[in-house]
């Protein structure tokens, strides 16, 4: 199985809109370090069987497949319904003609709810053979389910993002943790023993609705984890100081790297 990180960056990107020029608010961030720059998060999953599996359509979602040259997915999921990471549904029009086929997405009923409100045009009867509008086929699911989807199987476990929910997910070795600040016992027993964990870790304070650098360490030595890649992160965590700092154990991701899991 092969991830690709198609963005790794928190709700507003690195660098944020603003800066004393107008170029950026790049934080503690260094600007001439590539790997700094951060798109809104979401990945790929590949099965073993070349099938690939689309979690969530941030807004930067048709620069990040051009960048990483992923032409084609099979299927969609959404961890949940916040603008960051469903913004980019319109591109799903281009996947739709790719397969020539309605593509099925994957959420919880509440999130498919939301989403047939803010894009209800992408949930009406296909109309063959064209496609002049994204063109989905929800299909609802729930934490405590295994999903078999694309050539995978995920577990599926409910995470606390402050005010609201969010889905994560194991599949085999590797596990998922986007937009998270509490894991409940269901969830830690899924993650337990877990090889490679993509976990969201947005600064170094701590954060009412997001993972912070001592809170994932914890959750990691806890659990047990080998390899644990940071995600979703903010303008306080540059990476260079990243690569000198992190525990053994611990890396940050950046847009466009890939990994066996």
């Amino acid at each position: 199985m092969r991830v690709v990180v198609l963005g790794c960056g928190g709700s507003a990107g690195v660098p944020m809109l603003g800066g004393p020029d107008g170029a950026g608010d790049w934080g503690e961030c260094d600007p001439d370090e590539p790997r700094n720059r951060r798109s809104r998060s979401s990945i790929v999953i590949e099965s073993d069987d070349g099938q690939r599996l689309l979690v969530d359509t941030s807004p930067e979602l048709r620069n990040q497949l051009l960048d990483n040259r992923i032409g084609r997915i099979d299927a969609l999921f959404y961890t949940h319904a916040h603008a960051d990471h469903v913004a980019g549904l319109d591109e799903v029009r281009s996947l739709n003609r790719i397969l020539g086929r309605p593509i099925e997405v994957f959420a919880t009923r509440e999130v498919l709810d939301e989403l047939a409100h803010r894009f209800a045009y992408a949930f009406l009867p296909w109309t063959p053979p064209s496609f002049f509008r994204p063109v989905l086929l929800p299909r609802a699911i729930a934490s405590g389910e295994t999903l078999r989807v694309a050539g995978l199987a995920l577990e599926l476990f409910r995470q606390s993002h402050g005010r609201s929910d969010t889905l994560g997910f194991r599949i085999g070795r590797f596990g998922y943790s986007t937009d998270v600040v509490h894991l409940n016992s269901d969830a830690q027993a899924v993650l337990r023993g877990t090889d490679t964990w993509l976990v969201d870790c947005f600064q170094r304070a701590a954060h009412p609705a997001h993972a912070w650098l001592d809170l994932v360490v914890e959750w990691s030595r806890k659990l047990e984890i080998r390899r644990t890649i940071l995600t979703h992160m903010g303008v306080d965590l540059d990476w260079r100081w990243m690569a000198e700092n992190l525990p053994a154990g611990f890396e940050a991701a950046y847009d466009g790297m890939v990994f066996e899991a």
